[in-house]
């Protein structure tokens, strides 16, 4: 759930989606609920339930999972608590960070924010001070093999995409956020499967990290971050070294 959604990253993703599995279905199962509270149970009424249920799939939260949760919030309030906070700050010379959670305790989660920020060297900001330098947008990213470049690229700009990308490995299909779930649907219906497709914070420029220690700041400050219950998503602008993706 880290940074921008090159190849090497989305192998980061699964590596601790494997190692936390449980963790990563109750955050994904916590934002089904909350999407249920806010907009209904019927996903296609809820364009953002069905886009947090796409997102569970690739996340390979088991069908029966999705169904329950969905089922439990349309029945009681347990989710009526929880609501959308997002911080930002830096990390370790200057790294640009943004944190999404869903937290019944706003004072709870500030604390925590802002303590792990202070103990990775880094400050936790005011709102809009690091948000400049994202773009929000979708992206759904492809397994490239077996598929061909020209192919995938006419059938994702035919459905709506803005910007298609490719490393060797993924093909990575930019949209705005609000043409996500059409841009995807489209292509599902046209036999392509996914690696991930969701809204991510985009970092316009890189920063880079030299020294060991501000490297192993950083990288304990995003790991603290993502095993927080409350935290959704962390987006940053750390260009991490190729044996650290």
């Amino acid at each position: 759930m880290s940074g921008h959604s090159k190849w090497n990253n989305i192998k980061r993703k699964k590596e601790k989606t494997d190692a936390a599995k449980a963790k990563v279905f109750t955050k994904i199962g916590r934002e089904i609920a909350v999407t249920v509270k806010a907009g209904g149970a019927n996903p296609n009424e809820n364009s953002k339930l069905k886009d947090v249920i796409a997102k569970a799939k690739a996340a390979n939260v088991p069908n029966d999972n999705i169904e329950r949760i969905i089922k439990k919030a349309a029945g009681d309030g347990e989710a009526n608590n929880y609501e959308e906070l997002v911080y930002e700050g830096y990390g370790p010379n200057g790294v640009a960070i943004v944190v999404e959670t869903l937290t019944d305790n706003r004072n709870r989660t500030a604390g925590e924010m802002r303590h792990y920020f202070d103990k990775c060297g880094g400050n936790l900001g005011q709102s809009g001070s690091v948000m400049f330098m994202f773009d929000r947008k979708g992206v759904i990213d492809i397994e490239a093999e077996g598929l061909n470049e020209d192919t995938v690229m006419e059938a994702a700009l035919e459905a709506g995409a803005e910007d298609f990308n490719y490393d060797g490995d993924v093909f990575e299909i930019i949209t705005d956020p609000n043409d996500l779930g059409s841009v995807r649907d489209t292509l599902e219906s046209g036999g392509y499967a996914f690696l991930s497709a969701e809204v991510e914070y985009i970092p316009q420029t890189m920063t880079t990290l030299d020294d060991e220690d501000s490297i192993a700041k950083m990288e304990k400050l995003i790991d603290m971050l993502e095993d927080n219950d409350d935290v959704q998503a962390v987006w940053h602008n750390w260009e991490m070294p190729e044996e650290e993706q």
